[in-house]
């Protein structure tokens, strides 16, 4: 089982407006994201978490968070503790929802050691950013998502925290509260504890904790540093504490034309009604994917008898099936609107929309130490960086 740590936290100061200085993960902000955010204020955290600049932007971030640190515009706990997260929004069903999981040091384990696993396989992606950012501010920024295997834990945060911080982007209201009390602490982590974490979003994130903890060990010679957890928020894997939503695939490299012949092999393909939030509805209901084509025009593939059988029952991996011999190079779209108008513009061949992956699922393929092909869930809303900055080393 995972161990879990309690950590002294960095916060921003009491009487921040939390709304000109908190950013969303960094790996969903354009450049353009970017400049506005910290054109907000000269504190938000994208002037930390995202540096601009030359070689020695991930030095001047360092410089930048000590001297934040130093004039108090960020503070920390004066004693260990957890932090729980609260976000609150309105489903895509209408329904009022609120999500709660906290914020910890989770334990960085070696691949297939068990405790932390990893949920779905994970496409080529640069990481000496992150790595580069973590070895000079010796923090970290954006927190992991996991998703807890023990039951109990949403219950054991029901009770409020000292509160700390709150703010709303994009209609989530975003509620952070302390919890320092060592009995309160111990009960948690004890719930924590008990069953293992399953990655729910951030996979290259925890890779880099992987490869900076070795590097920690490696310059000390212990295995008893903070560089063996990193910066997690852990929410209980139950339906009503997930919002999950698809990523859809976006085809280049072959033709419309050809992309239906590659199909006809699993797929019947049908007329189906023109792309909207019912259609998204109906897919699940009658348990069909969607081709979109360039022209506007979409088309239902309805899987064909036999022709998964052996296949785990997830869409991704029906699609690898079905196209394991095809041309078609696969890239991945979240949103209805936006893969409409990604395929509609042209630049692609097309796209299908996929379903999202079902609670069942998720847990299933957990529990039989499986992974599920790249970009399979999608975890709404995203959290936000900077309301809790976890030190991996003594700082200044």
């Amino acid at each position: 089982m995972p161990r879990i740590a309690p950590f002294p936290a960095i916060r921003y100061a009491p009487g921040t407006d939390l709304q000109l200085v908190i950013a969303p993960p960094y790996d969903v902000l354009s450049e353009s994201d970017v400049a506005e955010l910290a054109a907000r204020d000269p504190h938000n955290i994208v002037h930390v978490d995202v540096p601009t600049g030359g070689d020695d932007r991930y030095d001047v971030a360092a410089r930048t968070l000590s001297q934040w640190l130093a004039d108090r515009v960020l503070v920390r706990d004066d004693a260990p503790s957890l932090t729980i997260y609260r976000m609150a929004f309105t489903d895509a069903t209408g329904a009022a929802r609120t999500i709660v999981g906290v914020l910890c040091g989770l334990e960085v384990v070696d691949l297939d050691a068990g405790g932390v696993l990893p949920h779905e396989r994970t496409t080529p992606k640069a990481v000496t950013d992150r790595l580069d950012l973590t070895r000079a501010t010796a923090t970290n920024l954006s927190p992991v998502w996991g998703l807890s295997l023990a039951s109990g834990l949403t219950a054991a945060l029901a009770e409020p925290g000292e509160p700390v911080g709150e703010m709303v982007a994009e209609g989530v209201v975003h509620t952070v509260e302390r919890v320092s009390d060592p009995a309160r602490i111990a009960a948690i982590t004890e719930v924590l504890a008990a069953d293992d974490v399953l990655i729910a979003d951030g996979h290259h994130r925890y890779s880099i904790s992987r490869t900076y903890r070795d590097e920690v060990r490696a310059a000390t010679g212990r295995d008893d540093t903070d560089a063996e957890f990193t910066l997690t928020f852990v929410n209980e894997l139950v339906a009503d504490q997930l919002s999950i939503e698809a990523i859809h695939r976006v085809y280049t490299g072959t033709t419309i034309e050809q992309l239906r012949a590659d199909l006809a092999g699993c797929f019947d393909l049908e007329p189906a009604p023109e792309p909207s939030p019912s259609l998204l509805a109906r897919m699940v209901d009658l348990g069909r994917l969607v081709l979109l084509a360039p022209d506007g025009t979409a088309e239902w593939l309805v899987p064909r008898p036999g022709a998964f059988d052996g296949v785990r029952a997830l869409d991704g991996a029906y699609l690898e099936h079905a196209l394991a011999a095809s041309t078609a190079e696969v890239s991945y779209q979240h949103g209805l609107d936006e893969m409409v108008a990604l395929v509609g513009s042209g630049t692609v061949a097309a796209g299908i929309l996929i379903r999202p992956t079902s609670l069942e699922e998720i847990q299933r393929t957990a529990r039989e130490g499986l992974l599920m092909p790249p970009k399979s869930t999608f975890f709404t809303p995203k959290l936000r960086t900077g309301l809790v900055v976890r030190p991996t080393a003594p700082l200044p």
